[in-house]
């Protein structure tokens, strides 16, 4: 058996060049850290495969990665449909949790949700896209990729592409997201939060919250949070003091600030039952803010979707 040549070490050099915008293409379109790991791991495979003929074709590598890894994130997509037909209750991308309030440093998920277009909102818009419009449009208005490239990932003509390119930006045109909110602005709201939450005011935590606040769990039951979305002030504010109740001020507070996807949330470890209190699901919970007030918190307690931040 052959050993590592001269020009398979090029290779793999030249491929981690690639590797951070490989990550953000896979989770652009799969909307899981997992799922995007494994798909550029995959490309890796396909590309040092070859033999050295067929590598000296590529003249674009960063090309051909690209549309690698687009097809390899399509299969994902289409085989996740019936998954989540299946799914108890909201679907919600997996998140990306990288620390806040540290330097930044050059670690692929860091690097990938400096990006605003992978924060939370942009992300839900994209898993309501089909698997065809979510890759059109991602790789052709994110990476720039033909249509005539695009059309031969899906296997449909290169009109048809972009048609399907054509729906996908404008489903993403629709849904609006607010402007992002800096850090400094965030933090300030997330402390009046946890203040109001702690003290038990409930005008306080209302006077918070946008009219329109909307509270989206995502469990798949293997974990207690609303299995409905929720919305409106009045309501979603009742229902966080109640689950403090249930669980705990204290226990809450075991929770640290984190950037969720770019955003300001909480990183809740799991917490046993006490006294009377029950058992606190691991979580990661995010808030996103319109016209000053939370309008969006995201409640992250799937255990299949937090399996990567152990690492």
């Amino acid at each position: 058996m052959g050993g590592v040549t001269a020009s398979d070490e090029v290779l793999a050099k030249e491929f981690s060049t690639h590797r951070t915008h490989l990550i953000g293409v896979a989770y652009r379109l799969t909307s899981a850290v997992t799922d995007a790991e494994d798909a550029v791991q995959e490309a890796w495979l396909r590309l040092s495969g070859l033999d050295e003929e067929k590598r000296a074709q590529i003249r674009d590598l960063r090309g051909w990665l690209t549309t690698v890894v687009g097809r390899i994130c399509l299969d994902r997509l289409r085989s996740a449909v019936e998954r989540r037909e299946r799914y108890v209750g909201p679907w919600l991308p997996e998140p990306i949790v990288t620390p806040f309030g540290t330097p930044p440093s050059d670690d692929p998920l860091e690097t990938v949700v400096r990006d605003e277009q992978v924060r939370m909102a942009a992300m839900v818009v994209l898993d309501n896209l089909t698997p065809e419009q979510r890759v059109a449009f991602v790789l052709h208005d994110a990476f720039s990729v033909p249509f005539a490239e695009i059309a031969g990932i899906l296997g449909v003509s290169e009109a048809a592409a972009r048609q399907h390119a054509s729906r996908g930006r404008r489903a993403v045109a629709d849904a609006d997201p607010p402007t992002l909110a800096d850090l400094a602005e965030q933090s300030a709201m997330l402390e009046k939060l946890l203040t109001a939450i702690t003290t038990g005011d409930l005008k306080g935590v209302v006077a918070l919250l946008h009219p329109e606040v909307v509270l989206v769990g995502d469990s798949d039951g293997k974990a207690r949070t609303s299995r409905h979305r929720m919305v409106g002030a009045d309501k979603v504010s009742r229902f966080i003091l109640g689950l403090i109740e249930q669980y705990g001020v204290h226990r809450i507070a075991h929770g640290v600030p984190a950037l969720v996807n770019g955003e300001l949330g909480l990183a809740i470890p799991h917490v046993e039952a006490e006294d009377g209190l029950r058992e606190v699901d691991r979580r990661v919970t995010m808030f996103e803010l319109r016209d000053g007030r939370i309008w969006r918190i995201y409640d992250m307690c799937n255990p299949d979707k937090l399996m990567h931040l152990d690492r």
